[in-house]
């Protein structure tokens, strides 16, 4: 498929302005020839326009229609084959293995909302009948934003999550893509356009712009934008949700920008397992370069044997983990930066960094600090976006409750323990229950499952929302509202509401859940 370059208006492409970008390879640092011409005014205006059009019909459409419209565009994501594939590998430096994976991924994503649809409880209908006739559900909000992410070209960019689960609500989407892989998103775009013809959607139920933070901020302020999907770094997360509640009508943005993801080291489980759990932590915290939002980068233990031990392992491990192409030369040049911010600051000591320098690699780095240091300077709690990791040593278990205390809004947080010891600390659990979305028993944070329980979200500032996940069914949640009707007459009630459920789905009616 030849890559043209251009932003597509619905099904309609584009090129008003000659302005343009380029992809970079990151592992040589060379320009790809395609231009991508960036969306002007004019273009993000009669997307965002042709959006809320499109949704007058497309929040009408049924749900086993949607559902179809859905697991076609996977399978034209698909049938892409290895030209996708062959494209985010020049755009991203990452290996053709791990974006097989996500591709699967995000496929079977995609795939779950449809069956998502087909099942149709999640509109969470409610009937009363008893006092008054009053009937709610859940309805869409209107057009969505959606940034595409630097890390995962297509888990979290065009046809990802965000993507995926604001389609199922029955949003159309309007996609910024992410500078770094526009040709990668231009495919994925065109499959979805493809998906959205074959199956009857109304013409700009889907979208896509080139462009950098101008074109960003114009589709957040564009008043018929109803809501943001964005993933990436705290700074531009910000940003959007500032700029969204400084609008005339501010509309909620689901920004997910990161997190250190603390991993608690009890004593009896270092004691046992030192080697283990550094091997298993090196290949973590290295993990896709250490650039995903759910890398351990913060390592928390009580000072003694079993820590020292598990520090010299870990070392080790890293000194074995060749370093890795980073995704771009900014995301490099800042993980450099901050490593370096870091390590500068008082009581931080340098276990293990590589001499060599060069091109856009990230090389594995360790350092450790006691808890006191820790704890007096905020910095060391700042994330550093790549394949490096803080111990920070306590000693005893009031220092690892004042480090927890010390925490704020996380991803994830693990604790590595015995059954006896996690028994034994229902104090430093209680604590950290409250600082994250996910909490871990003996298992690594990265990789986050597509599934119906998954929480993948934290208080700020992990996310603007902590309520909400952008990874699993529930997903679906953050683009629709409820709206209740009284005394409405049949006829002019939706299905989901009609007495008789003509379509079968679970509803909550007068207190009893019930299909009838």
């Amino acid at each position: 498929m030849m890559i043209k370059g251009v932003n597509f208006i619905g099904s309609t492409p584009s090129h008003k302005s000659d302005n343009f970008l380029q992809a970079v390879n990151p592992e040589n640092g060379t320009s790809l020839p395609e231009k991508f011409f960036i969306a002007n005014e004019e273009e993000v205006r009669l997307a965002v326009n042709k959006a809320a059009e499109a949704f007058q019909a497309y929040k009408h459409v049924s749900g086993s229609d949607k559902a179809r419209f859905l697991d076609a565009i996977a399978d034209e994501v698909m049938a892409l084959g290895d030209e996708l594939i062959e494209r985010a590998g020049q755009e991203s430096g990452l290996p053709a293995g791990r974006l097989e994976g996500e591709r699967g991924r995000t496929v079977n994503q995609i795939k779950m909302f449809a069956d998502l649809l087909r099942e149709g409880s999640w509109v969470d209908a409610r009937i009363d009948t008893e006092q008054s006739d009053i009937r709610t559900m859940s309805y869409p909000l209107g057009p969505v934003v959606v940034f595409g992410a630097s890390n995962f070209p297509f888990a979290f960019s065009t046809a990802g999550g965000d993507t995926a689960s604001a389609l199922a609500a029955g949003c159309p989407v309007v996609v910024k893509s992410h500078e770094s892989h526009p040709g990668t998103n231009e495919l994925v775009a065109r499959a979805i356009l493809k998906a959205a013809e074959a199956t009857g959607m109304p013409d700009g139920v889907f979208s896509s712009l080139n462009g950098g933070p101008d074109v960003g901020k114009a589709l957040v302020s564009h008043p018929q934008t109803c809501a943001v999907g964005f993933t990436g770094s705290y700074g531009a997360g910000t940003s959007i949700f500032q700029l969204a509640n400084q609008r005339e009508v501010p509309i909620p943005v689901y920004s997910e920008m990161g997190s250190i993801n603390p991993v608690f080291l009890l004593e009896q489980k270092l004691k046992s397992e030192a080697e283990e759990l550094a091997s298993q932590y090196a290949g973590s915290v290295t993990l896709g370069a250490g650039q995903f939002c759910t890398k351990p980068g913060l390592i928390i233990g009580i000072e003694g044997d079993g820590l020292d031990r598990f520090t010299r392992s870990l070392s080790t491990a890293l000194q074995e983990v060749d370093p890795a192409c980073m995704l771009n030369e900014g995301i490099a040049s800042t993980y450099l930066k901050k490593r370096k911010e870091l390590l500068s600051q008082h009581g931080v000591e340098t276990v293990w960094i590589s001499d060599s320098t060069g091109g856009n690699l990230g090389h594995p780095t360790l350092a450790r600090v006691s808890s006191t240091d820790f704890l007096s300077n905020r910095t060391l709690s700042e994330e550093v976006f790549g394949p490096f990791t803080l111990i920070v040593s306590c000693k005893d278990s009031d220092e690892l409750e004042k480090v927890a205390r010390s925490l704020q809004g996380q991803l994830t947080l693990t604790f590595m323990a015995t059954d006896e010891e996690l028994a034994d600390s229902k104090s430093l659990i209680s604590i950290c229950r409250e600082k994250a979305g996910r909490v871990i028993f003996n298992g690594v944070p990265t990789g986050v499952a597509v599934c119906a329980a998954m929480q993948h979200g934290g208080p700020f500032p992990a996310t603007t929302d902590s309520k909400f996940t952008s990874v699993g069914s529930t997903a679906i949640r953050r683009f629709i509202r409820p709206i209740a009707f009284q005394s409405f007459p049949q006829t002019l009630l939706p299905e989901e509401l009609r007495d008789g459920n003509p379509l079968g789905i679970m509803r909550l009616i007068n207190g009893e859940y019930t299909r009838e």
